[in-house]
């Protein structure tokens, strides 16, 4: 686990400069309204667009709006490829991840206009195979997929996320996956961003269907919309039309990033033609889906379950969406419906206002769905000033500065320490009410702090910020964060959610103690990710992590034996999700360490690579990836590797960082770093010879 700042943080990324190509298409509206050239609004988004690219990560993005069924703003910013050859345009495809959802949601709702789907009847009507160790898995409905609140413990993703390989691994082997575990939460508790419900719902389109899940998209949005450039891994997409991949550590092209998981994340398509797609929930395209299902679609879903109270927020689940209600738009008397996705290296943000029969796309490589939403807000609320809908774009909001007063003494009994996935927070309160956070996984970070103010609220200085602690009625106690996070120049993000929940006392045995001690630090390397697999362009590793402070927890999931540990957390929005239980187990004396689908091998067990001139590799029957560490021995020698057809090398230096990845690299030699690791990975059986010289 990698130490991570606090959550109230924005962390801004720049990169090199890139290169724009703006492309403005005008159109007249067929409502009406007086023809626009949208003069304006194409200035903003070109703009705003070469901003994304010169100060927050993004190698190229790809932008357009569509008004009354017309794209009327098209265009693109930054490189193609690192020598800025190969030209973007309207037709170069992105990775849409998880924008792939609406797809889904679509499919679904037909099928319930067809009367052969009931969003409130269980699962596994449709899916008679569909099973789990958990009794309450019967429960779970259609609209519980659809809404987030199906209970999943995390991401069952194995083999999902590869390079050049529409391997469909993830979807045959998905019910196989759910078999075997056990829900984090009763279905229909609350909502919690869930990437399996999405993947059964795939399934659950294809049973009901009887077509395959590719096949039913294009049958029903892509050729009836004239989408000519979308589509799935499983078209065998040309890569030549995709969108370039870097990351910050390789100068050379990455191969194409293929999701296989495509009902959940493994769409790819232009921003011109998702802005096609949005006419489905504009009324425009009422053939493909009824008045009655779009609306149903965006209901507020998210407030069936346990919320925060209403607040400007970035996020409020609908059917499929991520928001039904999004700020800014709400400031304005405007619903917005959004969908973000992001992939490891691309991202996209759709934003429809359904009212208006407009919408936004932005795609981008590089960056994040969260600048890729904000540059759509702006496209959409300078085309809305243009057309004079909106009068004027309103300033940022602020909470003001705090207005001091006196505090509850019961608040005190709120201290303590709060977890969510990714996070262990110590919350600080004192008499004079000062509220202070921390972490433990960085301890040198100064404390954030917030003053207890009139409002009832505890407000950090500038007013960007501020902190209630909520006993919910579960008996829970949460830490609800409301902040205006500012992207200079792009806008404000408004985001409203539990962020973390106090944790419990967690009492535990010596021997249990003493088990996890002896695991402190130490890290732990998968083994069971195709040798294709992204997730050999990091270190691929976990590393435990204890803190004295909180006894008894392993970051916020509570340790419940010598080799097991479990999340009791009850977090709505992001705050809950991904967080499955932990199990270590041995075979033949070495120690694994399986979390979701995900298993991993513990460095105890890596062997040093062999110093001699010739050495040999070969993957085990059971297929797992072979690890060493590089001695002192062999540090600096070129290592030359034959390679299997099926089969894959990957070296990282001391620090973790990837030096080579020969599914990346033709060479097939690499000068090996002192302190380093190497994983061969491949087939059962494969064999891989090498020469150090």
């Amino acid at each position: 686990m990698r130490k991570r700042r606090l959550f109230l943080l924005l962390l801004i990324v720049s990169l090199m400069l890139s290169m724009l190509t703006p492309v403005g298409a005008a159109a007249a509206a067929d409502s009406g309204k007086e023809p626009l050239a949208y003069t304006d609004t194409v200035k903003t988004a070109a703009e705003k667009a070469t901003l994304l690219t010169k100060q927050y990560g993004t190698t190229s993005v790809q932008y357009a709006l569509i008004d009354q069924g017309k794209i009327v703003v098209s265009g693109q910013a930054g490189k193609n490829d690192a020598a800025g050859k190969k030209p973007l345009t309207a037709d170069t495809m992105y990775g849409i991840g998880s924008t792939s959802k609406m797809f889904t949601t679509a499919a679904v709702m037909q099928l319930v206009d067809a009367g052969r789907i009931d969003l409130d009847q269980p699962v596994v009507q449709y899916i008679s195979d569909f099973t789990m160790k958990d009794e309450r898995y019967k429960q779970i409905t259609p609209r519980m997929l659809l809404n987030h609140s199906a209970g999943f413990a995390g991401s069952s993703l194995q083999n999902a996320f590869l390079l050049s390989d529409n391997d469909t691994y993830a979807h045959d082997t998905f019910l196989k996956q759910l078999s075997t575990q056990v829900l984090k939460a009763d279905p229909g508790a609350f909502s919690v961003y869930c990437n399996d419900c999405f993947s059964l719902a795939e399934i659950l389109v294809e049973r009901v269907s009887g077509s395959g899940f590719t096949d039913y998209i294009h049958q029903h949005f892509t050729e009836p919309l004239g989408m000519t450039n979308t589509g799935t891994p499983q078209d065998n997409l040309d890569e030549s039309q995709m969108a370039a991949l870097y990351v910050p550590s390789y100068r050379q092209q990455l191969p194409n990033e293929t999701v296989n998981a495509i009902g959940t994340g493994g769409i790819y398509s232009t921003a011109d033609d998702l802005a096609r797609f949005s006419q489905i929930f504009t009324g425009q395209a009422a053939d493909i889906l009824s008045a009655d299902a779009v609306k149903a679609m965006a209901n507020a879903e998210y407030r069936n379950g346990l919320w925060p109270a209403e607040a400007d927020n970035s996020i409020g689940y609908g059917l499929g969406w991520d928001s039904v209600d999004l700020f800014p738009f709400n400031d304005y008397g405007i619903q917005a419906l959004a969908k973000g996705g992001d992939t490891v290296l691309y991202h996209a943000s759709l934003i429809v206002l359904p009212e208006q029969n407009m919408a936004a796309a932005v795609l981008s490589s590089g960056g994040s769905s969260s600048f890729n939403q904000l540059l759509a807000a702006q496209i959409l609320l300078q085309a809305l000033k243009e057309q004079g809908t909106i009068d004027a774009i309103k300033p940022d909001k602020s909470y003001g500065a705090p207005v001091t007063a006196d505090m509850p003494k019961e608040l005190l009994d709120a201290a303590g320490h709060y977890g969510s996935s990714t996070q262990l927070l110590t919350v600080g309160v004192t008499a004079d009410g000062q509220l202070s956070l921390t972490t433990p996984m960085d301890p040198s970070y100064p404390a954030e702090k917030y003053t207890y103010s009139s409002d009832g609220s505890f407000i950090n200085a500038n007013g960007s910020a501020k902190i209630n602690l909520v006993k919910e009625s579960n008996g829970r106690t949460y830490l609800w964060v409301r902040q205006y996070a500012q992207v200079p120049g792009l806008g404000q993000l408004a985001i409203s959610e539990y962020a973390a929940e106090k944790l419990p006392t967690n009492e535990v045995s010596e021997e249990t103690l003493a088990a996890w001690n002896e695991r402190d630090g130490k890290r732990y390397y998968i083994v069971n990710e195709k040798y294709t697999s992204i997730a050999f362009l990091a270190s691929p590793s976990a590393q435990v992590l204890l803190f004295d402070d909180v006894p008894g927890y392993v970051l916020s999931q509570r340790m419940t034996g010598p080799n097991t540990s479990v999340s009791d957390l009850q977090i709505p929005a992001s705050g809950g999700r991904d967080n499955g239980p932990v199990q270590f187990f041995k075979q033949d004396g070495v120690e694994y360490l399986l979390t979701g689908s995900n298993l991993y091998i513990s460095q105890d067990a890596l062997k040093p690579i062999y110093s001699g001139k010739h050495a040999r590799v070969t993957i085990p029957t059971n297929g797992n990836s072979k690890w060493y560490t590089i001695p002192d021995k062999a540090a600096g020698k070129t290592m030359s590797v034959k390679l299997p057809s099926a089969g894959s090398y990957a070296v990282y230096d001391e620090n973790g960082s990837l030096v080579t990845f020969s599914v990346i690299h033709a060479d097939d030699s690499i000068v090996l770093p002192k302190n380093g690791t190497i994983v061969f990975t491949g087939a059962a059986g494969a064999k891989f010879d090498l020469t150090l010289s």
